[in-house]
């Protein structure tokens, strides 16, 4: 009451009050400081939950990399996109969403994430260590308020003193997997601690270092790795030179010297179609393409089938097939009379049983610039309307329709054209379907006279090509290994339970050794109990006892009422010589 009488009379008061108030003021909190920043600001970037956040992050992050066109991958896609959108296109450019996975902001995520888990596994990794070659914890007082807790009496005939059953408890242990130590071996009481399940958190380290090493192996790609595409034809042969390629797309830090002067030559290409199967005749089933390689240029040739997902693998460069189609040969003569252009002409799939466009561009063509442009049809039929289209995907009647242009093809200012394409705005049509003239249409070895003394274009036969997929990706084995690492450590962090085990044993005053033990687990443990059972099992295996109750016997374990706070050595004897025996059901928690 006079504590209330004289709180009252402070806050009442005014001369008290103002003491209070003058106290708070010349209270002074401590600064922080930079120091203090700093290490608040690191504590905060390695803890697990902000690792978890910015790997969230990264992922999404990378998601307006499968919205938007690329710049890496194809240039003259993002600039067509920005003209599309001129009223946001330049808005994400500014942004950087063309080139997310160089962006600033994306390289920070994943610089940002990489420090967060170094400094979540480096500490983790001392503790762990230490942990290891730490004892295993004291034995607790009372065994009875752990989890999972029994009782075993090993009877005075046996002749096992106190001392002896902690040392062949210590070797079971051992043999199960623990690490042992054993206390006051020469006392009345003596004890023993053991551990295991230190793989669960080797597992788990090895988890968080194995997504660093998936890191860096990425890392390592996108710097020092390169890709390109690169078409060939039947009797080409390309060589890993940068002019050698259609497209390239180069790392960061990519240089030309990295290019091993291999080389690979396509001998043929064979396509099976299916015959058979209903619905789907016609569909082709499988592809192979006959190649020689080299490794270098004084390397022996090696004859090697390239296949779908079977790459043939050069100087650390895999070579891929994904694509295929026909290539017409043309010769094209001027007006003038010399040849102009002869080879074959890649003829671009655009639908059904290989139905493929072709542009071909002659600016050598004197005295006019030559362009045509039209369809391969592999198998030529014509529909009742009078449009012709290709009715089965092998080459059994052949036929090549063409419109015919001359003019300037724009190609001479260097700006960049798509081959697959022929801008005809600025050229004049000599052949095409609305022309006296009418189209162009060829089969293998004919021969076609342009209008007003142009030149001429024959059909000289049909080759096969194959487009292919180049990459050399330093980390990508070690990509791999680090992603199959990193699955053991979480199958191991899973699977695995840190468990421990106390044993401690007495005398009792007529001889019998009484044993009481107890297992603690490191979280969450759905198999305690059995741990348990597994080992009062081999306990009593080493001392020949009954792990069960015996039918006119007293228990060899604890009975459910003698689980209290007074439970030990000395109140389990107790509960061992009571007349009446056991005063109900055994339990082993």
């Amino acid at each position: 009451m006079s504590e209330r009488v004289n709180l009252d009379k402070n806050f009442s008061d005014p001369v008290g009050g103002a003491k209070v108030s003058e106290a708070k003021a010349e209270a002074a909190l401590p600064a922080l400081g930079p120091m203090g920043m700093l290490r608040w600001a690191w504590t905060q970037l390695t803890s697990m939950r902000t690792a978890l956040f910015l790997l969230l992050l990264l992922a999404v992050a990378a998601v307006p990399g499968s919205l938007f066109p690329q710049r890496p991958a194809n240039p003259s896609v993002v600039t067509q996109y920005i003209k599309d959108n001129p009223d946001y296109g330049k808005l994400l450019d500014t942004l950087q969403l063309y080139d997310v996975y160089s962006s600033a902001w994306f390289s920070a995520i994943y610089l940002l994430l990489f420090i967060s888990l170094i400094g979540c596994v480096v500490p983790r990794a001392i503790a762990h260590y230490k942990a290891m070659r730490s004892q295993p914890p004291r034995t607790p007082k009372r065994l009875s308020r752990l989890p999972e807790y029994g009782t075993l009496v090993i009877p005075s005939d046996a002749g096992i003193p106190a001392s002896d059953a902690i040392s062949s408890a210590a070797g079971v242990l051992k043999e199960r997997g623990y690490r042992v130590e054993v206390r006051d071996s020469g006392g009345e009481r003596p004890s023993l601690g053991a551990e295991r399940g230190f793989a669960k958190e080797v597992g788990n380290l090895v988890f968080h270092t194995s997504l660093i090493g998936v890191l860096v192996s990425v890392a390592i790609g996108g710097l020092f790795g390169y890709s390109g595409q690169r078409i060939l034809v039947e009797g080409d042969t390309f060589v890993n030179t940068l002019v050698g390629y259609d497209q390239f797309t180069p790392g960061t830090n990519f240089q030309s010297g990295q290019l091993q002067p291999y080389s690979v030559q396509l001998d043929k290409f064979d396509i099976t179609f299916d015959r058979e199967s209903e619905g789907k005749v016609g569909q082709p089933i499988d592809f192979s393409a006959a190649v020689t390689t080299k490794e270098n240029p004084d390397a022996p040739a090696q004859k090697e089938i390239l296949k779908v997902n079977d790459p043939v693998t050069l100087g650390g460069t895999s070579i891929y097939l994904t694509g295929n189609g026909y290539a017409p040969v043309v010769t094209i003569r001027d007006g003038e009379g010399n040849i102009a252009m002869q080879g074959p002409v890649v003829a671009k799939l655009q639908g059904d049983n290989y139905y493929s466009s072709v542009v071909i561009k002659v600016p050598d063509a004197k005295p006019e610039q030559l362009g045509f442009a039209g369809f391969f049809l592999p198998t030529a039929f014509v529909s009742n309307e009078g449009i012709s289209f290709s009715g089965d995907p092998e080459l059994f009647n052949p036929q090549l329709t063409l419109n015919s242009y001359y003019g300037d093809l724009g190609l001479d200012d260097g700006s960049p054209q798509n081959v697959f394409e022929l801008d005809v705005q600025d050229l004049t049509p000599l052949n095409a379907r609305n022309l006296d003239a009418g189209g162009i249409t060829l089969a293998p070895g004919s021969s076609y006279t342009l209008p007003d003394g142009k030149g001429t274009i024959s059909f000289d036969g049909v080759k096969r090509y194959i487009g292919v997929d180049i990459h050399h990706n330093p980390g990508q084995l070690y990509a791999l290994i680090f992603a199959l690492l990193a699955v053991a450590g979480l199958i191991l962090s899973l699977y695995v339970n840190r468990r421990r085990v106390w044993v401690r044993t007495g005398t009792h005053a007529d001889g019998r050794t009484m044993v009481e033990y107890g297992l603690l687990a490191r979280g969450e443990d759905h198999r305690l109990a059995a741990e348990a059972a597994a080992v009062r099992k081999l306990l009593s295996e080493e001392w020949k006892l009954d792990p069960e109750p015996g039918p006119d016997g007293p228990s060899q374990q604890t009975p459910s009422s003698a689980r209290d706070n007074n439970a030990g050595p000395a109140a389990t004897a107790g509960a061992a010589t009571t007349p009446a025996g056991p005063t109900g059901p055994e339990k082993d928690q």
